[in-house]
């Protein structure tokens, strides 16, 4: 009887589609090629190169998420993030060299999921992953695209007053993009 019922949750499991077999995991330097093509994706007008990727990678891995699809181990996702001091994100496409040692602020880089992928609550479990890490610090922040600030607004991400050398950065992230900040929980 054991194997029949294990037989039957073999064909369950087999006939779920794909999209139902995503999972978030730690993004390593060799996921960088296919972090690349996800991206190109999804920001063709906001490409960073392969070395800024690897290099928050090395800097901060805790903060950088793939998601992957279960079968083919596919990268259908990602989330880059470190702290940074406040409202100092780096500019678009640039190298960090090192973490500040005064960071005071967790900054969410990117949070991209490849549209198919999209709608499953792929985006807010990686959100409350990140969140469990930025806790330690004040405020998280990051920079809104394609008119996304409603979405994070959903998790507590508003528009702050900045000041002219970050608005001047913003403007290679396009003509929409908006600065948001959120206060962390402490627990």
């Amino acid at each position: 009887m054991d194997g029949a019922k294990e037989v039957e949750e073999a064909k369950v499991e087999a006939e779920r589609p794909a999209q139902a077999r995503v999972a978030w995991r730690n993004l390593f330097i060799n996921d960088i090629e296919s972090l690349a093509r996800v991206a190109d994706k999804i920001h063709p007008d906001l490409t960073e190169s392969d070395e800024v990727f690897a290099e928050r990678v090395k800097l901060f891995p805790s903060g950088c998420l793939a998601l992957v699809e279960g079968d083919s181990n596919e990268l259908c996702g990602y989330a880059i993030s470190h702290p940074i001091r406040q409202q100092l994100p780096p500019a678009l496409n640039s190298l960090l060299r090192e973490l500040a040692p005064d960071a005071d602020q967790y900054f969410i880089h990117d949070l991209a999921i490849l549209p198919q992928f999209r709608g499953q609550g792929l985006a807010q479990e990686c959100i409350v992953k990140l969140f469990a890490i930025a806790k330690q610090f004040p405020t998280t922040s990051l920079v809104s695209v394609y008119g996304t600030s409603p979405f994070w607004a959903r998790f507590g991400f508003l528009p702050v007053e900045i000041n002219g050398a970050l608005e001047k950065k913003l403007l290679d992230y396009g003509d929409d993009a908006i600065y948001l900040e959120r206060k962390n929980d402490k627990n």
